[in-house]
């Protein structure tokens, strides 16, 4: 893909493609490429695998909390991609309507908060499990899950303002910028809530791996270790977006589709299989020892 400049401003224009001016139409292509009809697909297909897997788990063991949020993740990136679908070439879709990437950027942007959420849960079902003693720091469970999920819900908020703000921007071929810095504030909250997480999880497998060891629990650490891949994979993910958001619109990172497939489509469709076959209900007893309380 070149990048072109038209009578309006800088901004990426599709050669190919001639700008069909309608009502929600910008001057340019605010994804910085035309996105590809076969990346929407394949994630449309994977995310309904991944969506029929979660029904199939919930309907099985139960795990209502688990279940529902993964299954609301599902269901918000197959929204998503269907929209990104509908920014590729004609006859498909139009890569130069605002609307679309406004919804798909929504809906893509808030699915991996649901998928948070559900690691959240994943973690308090494991302390559930092993006792309120190997919670990190003594936080209750219902304190690990109101601390991350409140803070993975205000940077979302202010990351989908300043996309649609961004969006607006490139629509009236005014600077993009104030929008761009607020969802960069948004992206570096959500990477340091996370990474918080991640150290909370890190002191839970430190003093759970002796339990669970001398217990002969090995599936319960086999599934941990399921637990932090997927953690990492979401985490790679947030970097990814903050480093991108970071270069400004129009950065290298922002405006080639092979960047959004391999750190964001990727790592969060590769995580959600990876919990539909690791999944607590299977893994994680819902027995609870007496040892420490709420």
């Amino acid at each position: 893909m070149t990048r072109a400049q038209n009578d309006t401003g800088d901004g990426y224009v599709d050669p190919a493609i001639p700008n069909p001016n309608g009502p929600d139409d910008a001057p340019i292509i605010i994804y910085g490429y035309t996105p590809t009809l076969a990346l929407s697909i394949l994630a449309i297909v994977l995310y309904a695998l991944a969506l029929a897997l979660h029904s199939a788990r919930l309907y099985r063991h139960r795990r209502w909390a688990f279940s529902i949020l993964c299954l609301l993740t599902t269901v918000c990136e197959i929204v998503g991609y269907v929209f990104r679908l509908r920014s590729s070439p004609p006859p498909v879709g139009d890569p130069y309507n605002v609307l679309n990437f406004v919804i798909q950027y929504f809906f893509i942007v808030v699915a991996p908060v649901f998928f948070s959420a559900a690691i959240y849960t994943t973690l308090t079902s494991l302390i559930a499990a092993l006792g309120q003693h190997m919670s990190p720091l003594g936080l209750s469970r219902r304190k690990i899950i109101w601390i991350f999920v409140t803070s993975d819900v205000l940077a979302t908020i202010t990351q989908v303002t300043g996309a649609a703000l961004i969006g607006t921007a490139e629509s009236d071929s005014k600077s993009p910028d104030t929008g761009n810095n607020i969802l960069l504030a948004g992206l570096c909250v959500q990477v340091f809530s996370f990474l918080v997480f991640l150290v909370l999880l890190a002191m839970f497998l430190r003093r759970s791996r002796k339990a669970t060891t001398s217990t002969g629990e090995g599936g319960l650490m086999r599934f941990s270790g399921a637990l932090v891949v997927c953690s990492l994979l979401v985490y790679l993910r947030t970097i990814f977006r903050m480093a991108e958001t970071a270069e400004g619109v129009g950065g290298y990172a922002s405006s080639h589709e092979a960047f959004f497939g391999a750190l964001e489509f990727a790592p969060i469709v590769v995580a959600i299989l990876v919990l539909g076959w690791w999944h607590p209900g299977k893994w994680v007893p819902t027995t609870r020892p007496s040892t420490g309380t709420d």
